[in-house]
């Protein structure tokens, strides 16, 4: 669906970008080009009339909510459900984690920052889309689009970070388990939690930079959320080095994806080899196999429809499988761990005891 046609009729929320610019644009092609580079010329003239084109946004108008008008109140109470769900159980997981000195192990310590991720990513979407089914237009401001943009941007890739040391850690443990307390020190902690947070922070804050240069000419968005694909189909000038930069992501994570493999591979290897071995994968190691699937899957379809314009699925449907990733990872994470982790689930129960006997002598 094309929305830039009907951009003219909002222009009392957008603003001409100063007639500066314009001028410069006129003067780049009428001083600088050389009448015999017809290249040039043609280059000259595609950036000044970009700029003309162009807008200053204010308000970006998100359109993916439109087909669902007739059952707002069903989707807010269930979206209210899941959000209140993954609070609760990723809440629960990570205070049963602080609280147990016997889970301050590093495989329960990447776990709670894996939940504290799926709080983290959750927050940037569903208080907003709360607001959105009790609002009949569905608006966001330029910069809390961005900021929207930049944390489920970066929630994602901070999974798979999280992911990925997660194995490296399971791959040490039971392949090299002599030496899993000699390389896994409270350091290597800390490096790769800062690894697991920084890289996908910092590299956001460059996605959203390069994102945040580029002039726009519309401002309607066919999702119920903001991401930096949606934003740039309606740049004015090329996104070259926006495409570049999303490559580069892309090969990162599949790099990571191969080390996860590779690790897995190993720990079969290992595990095969004795009962017991395959017993403690298929305690830690599968939970996580699952995790892993689940998110590279959702994850995956949203990255190729959000930077292919040429998928022909329904409104629906797009948006059914772009939110997976900030509803099915969110969820089950701590409760794949959580039921399948002998030593959680232990804790977690005591806990409840503990609040049962309290409650009873008040």
């Amino acid at each position: 669906m094309d929305y830039k046609g009907t951009t003219s009729h909002i222009a009392d929320t957008d603003i001409l970008l100063p007639e500066k610019l314009n001028i410069f644009f006129t003067r780049f092609e009428d001083n600088t080009v050389s009448p015999t580079r017809p290249g040039s010329q043609r280059l000259g003239r595609k950036l000044a009339k970009a700029m003309e084109n162009s807008t200053q946004v204010k308000l970006f108008y998100l359109f993916g909510l439109q087909e669902t008008f007739n059952n707002k109140s069903v989707f807010f109470i269930l979206s209210l459900i899941t959000y209140l769900l993954i609070i609760t159980v990723n809440l629960t997981l990570i205070i049963t984690i602080i609280q147990e000195k016997g889970l301050h192990e590093p495989m329960y310590i990447f776990l709670c920052s894996l939940c504290v991720n799926g709080l983290y990513g959750t927050a940037g979407f569903y208080p907003k889309l709360l607001l959105d089914l009790q609002s009949d237009v569905q608006v966001i401001s330029y910069g809390g689009c961005f900021t929207q943009a930049y944390v489920i941007y970066t929630s994602v890739m901070c999974e798979m970070s999280t992911l990925t040391v997660m194995s490296y850690d399971r791959y040490v443990a039971i392949c090299r388990p002599l030496l899993y307390h000699t390389i896994v020190t409270s350091l290597t902690i800390r490096k790769l939690l800062l690894f697991s947070w920084c890289y996908p922070l910092f590299i956001g804050l460059i996605v959203v930079s390069l994102a945040v240069r580029i002039p726009l000419c519309g401002s309607l968005i066919d999702k119920i959320f903001c991401d930096i694909p949606s934003i740039l189909k309606h740049a004015c000038l090329p996104i070259t080095i926006n495409q570049i930069l999303n490559k580069f992501v892309i090969v990162v994570h599949v790099l990571q994806l191969l080390f996860i493999v590779f690790s897995y591979g190993q720990i079969v290897r290992t595990c095969v080899k004795s009962a017991k071995g395959r017993i403690k994968f298929t305690q830690t190691c599968v939970p996580h196999l699952i995790t892993i699937f689940i998110f590279i899957t959702v994850t995956l379809f949203d990255t190729l429809q959000g930077w292919n314009s040429n998928v022909n699925i329904t409104l629906n449907m797009r948006n059914a499988m772009a939110v997976q990733f900030l509803v099915i990872p969110p969820v089950l994470n701590p409760l794949i761990y959580g039921l399948n982790l002998q030593q959680i689930r232990r804790a977690v129960f005591r806990k409840c005891n503990a609040h049962k006997v309290i409650d009873m002598r008040c």
